[in-house]
């Protein structure tokens, strides 16, 4: 696995635990029964971004080291999840 792969795979993990972790202990604007005049009920009263950030990116280190040294001890490959047999190698006959 090249340098990019692993940013790229890195920034992929990292917006699927962001949009997992995003909505966990949400309190809206509705819900407290404080909505500010302009904006949605639904809005965040207290984001805690911060915090969240924190989260994503440790959980983030943690799965990335898992699937990376996965993909790089080659224990899984490309070929394990050919399906459909698309990428067989054409029959390679010795006798002639």
């Amino acid at each position: 696995m090249g340098i990019t792969s692993a940013i790229v795979l890195f920034a992929v993990i990292w917006f699927m635990v962001l949009f997992i972790v995003l909505p966990l202990n949400l309190t809206t604007q509705g819900d407290e029964g404080e909505v500010v005049p302009g904006t949605h009920k639904s809005a965040p009263t207290n984001l805690r971004m911060g915090h969240k950030v924190k989260i994503i990116t440790i959980w983030t280190v943690v799965l990335w080291v898992i699937i990376a040294g996965t993909i790089m001890s080659g224990l899984i490959s490309v070929r394990d999840i050919d399906w459909f047999n698309r990428m067989a190698t054409p029959e390679v006959s010795l006798d002639k």
